[in-house]
């Protein structure tokens, strides 16, 4: 299947949303797969209702009924009164399965099932219950390879891929990033409350010179400092390789005397260094065990 572009998937998305069709959204990480099931939502009949996001990542295959389905009281240890599974919790509008890929092969017929059926129940009740959701799925694998290898059921990804999209990497698609650069300084400004910085061609053509190995959550994070040192005036983007990058990640030279003590600039200096470097190693990932908040010890929203 072929990547596409920004314009591309909006059109796409314009066809498809106003239907109940399953959609699923294929592409690297940081290539804004959530921001796409979010238009997907607010573009459906079910815009009124819930979206509700679940990280397939983060859910124990022990857990997994309990957390789509819902248990009753008394269920398991622990289970206190009865629990909303994501199916409930998302009735009339979206359920949308973040890293779909990664649910284990064996609880995948558990999610098949309701797929097909439209229907379950609470772990240890007997009602049966609508599936009144409409289905969006993202993963950043390669399902038909991981179908391939006994990884992934085939009859599941054939019900989720009714209609997939592709999206493509920031490196393959630079023509978008004027357009998408236009609107996180937008975005940005009204978020930060920030004077509203000048986006310039040189600025443009800077970040259309860059490789984005972390995709559009790298591109947003780039532009989120920049409006943050404009103060008003004309973006500078940080990105390595560029002659005025504020972080350059250069190797002590070998015999190098360290400073005997540090002014507040080279300390701010050194922890952009040190930030910029974590986040390259995380692949711009802030949360989780591997994001760049873990390395650190701080707060993921820090």
């Amino acid at each position: 299947m072929t990547a596409q572009r920004c314009g591309q998937i909006v059109e796409q998305v314009a066809l498809v949303a106003p239907t109940d069709a399953t959609v699923l959204i294929l592409g690297d990480t940081g290539t804004g797969k959530e921001l796409i099931a979010r238009a997907v939502h607010r573009r459906s009949r079910r815009r009124d209702n819930p979206l509700v996001r679940v990280n397939c990542t983060s859910i124990p295959k022990e857990l997994f009924e309990s957390e789509f389905f819902g248990h009753a009281k008394g269920a398991f240890t622990g289970a206190i009164r009865d629990r909303a599974g994501r199916f409930e919790t998302a009735a009339g509008g979206t359920l949308f399965l973040d890293e779909v890929g990664e649910i284990p092969l064996e609880s995948q017929s558990k999610l098949l099932r309701v797929l097909q059926e439209r229907s379950y129940e609470r772990v240890a009740e007997e009602k049966t219950r609508y599936a009144d959701v409409r289905i969006v799925a993202a993963t950043n694998r390669d399902l038909q390879n991981e179908v391939a290898t006994g990884r992934f059921r085939e009859d599941l990804y054939y019900r989720l891929s009714v209609f997939p999209l592709k999206v493509a990497s920031l490196r393959e698609r630079q023509e978008d990033i004027p357009l998408l650069a236009t609107h996180f300084v937008g975005l940005l400004v009204r978020e930060l409350g920030c004077p509203e910085p000048r986006l310039t061609r040189a600025g443009i053509e800077t970040l259309q010179n860059y490789d984005w190995p972390g995709n559009i959550r790298e591109l947003r994070n780039v532009i989120e400092r920049a409006v943050i040192f404009a103060r008003g005036g004309a973006l500078q983007f940080d990105l390595p390789g560029n002659a005025g990058h504020l972080t350059s990640l250069e190797p002590k030279r070998v015999g190098a005397v360290e400073p005997e003590y540090l002014t507040e600039p080279e300390l701010r200096r050194r922890e952009r260094e040190n930030l910029l470097a974590v986040l390259q190693k995380t692949k711009w990932k802030i949360k989780g065990t591997d994001g760049a908040a873990a390395f650190l010890g701080i707060k993921p929203t820090t």
